[in-house]
């Protein structure tokens, strides 16, 4: 490596190539073998040899968590498009190995943000400014404004991702909306930049979504629970609101900490709803 590359990742994992130069495989093959990761480079070496993405020719990440979209019976992968080529890569610790994918991939590069555009459901008169791309600790985007502020975005605190195109100062250009939590309060923040830069970012966003939506079935009970909290119930009073006696209460409360639905706040059983929680007990909602 020369003095300015830096190694981020060195692990083992599967990969394959399934598209090539636009030709879809035939019969595609994992390979087990080692993926290292810098900040130019992604580099995968198997038994029939070592081949070299570089991150610059990177023009999409796409994430896939799901059995029914299996490939030659791996549900878990990152889908990298290289130039024409299509290139699949699945590690043990996947979340993080993905995530510091796309730090490699997007580390300082130059966009636009606007935060708050929404705080608490109110539409803000925030200005666009100016930011450049910074994940830190594998899990929270920060972007730091040309003005002197802040803005972090833990990927555990996205409830919704959705691109549009909006007037940028007096431009109209594609823009990443951002719905996640700040605390208690519902949060929208706008990222405006390349249509690459913007489209790495949604599926970034989207893979903390894909990490608090869950497909979890909820019961009856658990959904009263949900909706009553996400009402601002507390739950000292769920069992006289839902009408739920107060064993089966502390029960539901178990099975959502364990789910990562809930918080526990203190051990005389005070909860507090996760953004996970929030995403369900909308959905719940929704549903009636």
């Amino acid at each position: 490596m020369s003095e300015s590359e830096r190694r981020i990742t060195d692990t083992t994992g599967r990969f394959l190539r399934i598209v090539d130069g636009s030709d879809r495989v035939e019969d595609p093959r994992w390979t087990n073998g080692r993926v290292l990761l810098s900040n130019k480079r992604l580099i995968l070496v198997g038994q029939s040899g070592k081949r070299t993405l570089p991150l610059s020719e990177i023009r999409a990440i796409r994430s896939s968590r799901d059995v029914d979209r299996a490939v030659a019976g791996e549900s878990n992968y990152a889908s990298v498009r290289v130039g024409e080529d299509v290139v699949l890569v699945s590690t043990a610790a996947h979340d993080s190995f993905e995530v510091d994918l796309y730090s490699a991939v997007l580390e300082g590069e130059s966009i636009r943000v606007r935060h708050p555009a929404v705080e608490g459901g109110v539409v803000q008169e925030t200005e666009w400014e100016r930011t450049t791309i910074e994940i830190e600790n594998s899990d929270r985007v920060g972007l730091g404004t040309t003005g002197g502020a802040y803005v972090g975005i833990d990927l555990a605190d996205v409830v919704d991702v959705r691109a549009e195109e909006r007037s940028v100062d007096g431009e109209s250009r594609q823009v990443v909306e951002v719905e996640h939590t700040d605390g208690d309060t519902s949060v929208e923040t706008y990222l405006a930049g390349t249509s690459w830069s913007c489209s790495l970012l949604q599926s970034l966003f989207a893979q903390g979504l894909d990490r608090n939506s869950g497909p979890d079935d909820l019961d009856d009970t658990e959904k009263q629970v949900l909706m009553a909290l996400y009402s601002g119930v507390s739950s000292f009073e769920i069992p006289e609101f839902t009408g739920v006696e107060v064993e089966e209460v502390e029960a539901t409360f178990e099975r959502l900490i364990e789910l990562d639905v809930l918080d526990e706040v203190r051990l005389r059983r005070e909860v507090s709803l996760t953004p996970r929680g929030r995403n369900l007990a909308s959905e719940a909602i929704s549903d009636e």
